[in-house]
């Protein structure tokens, strides 16, 4: 394995990621009460699910926790 190469995503999972990167507020970052309404507005994505799929990305890598906040590694820009 290649130091710091995220695993690959499910299909769901990626399209969740690609979700809250187009979605991502102004500021750069989203509670997770912000993060889940986002996957089920847009992904019709259940709180159970939703939940799920926020702890897959922070898991591997994905995404980073700030103060309660959270935030997308090298995803770039909206």
């Amino acid at each position: 394995m290649v130091p710091n190469e995220k695993s690959p995503l499910t299909p769901l999972a990626q399209e969740a990621l690609d979700t809250l990167a187009k979605e991502l507020p102004e500021e750069g970052e989203f509670t997770y009460k912000q993060a889940y309404a986002t996957l089920k507005e847009e992904e019709d994505l259940e709180r159970p699910a939703a939940e799920d799929i926020i702890e897959r990305l922070y898991m591997k890598g994905h995404l980073y926790e700030i103060e309660g906040k959270l935030r997308l590694t090298d995803y770039g820009s909206k």
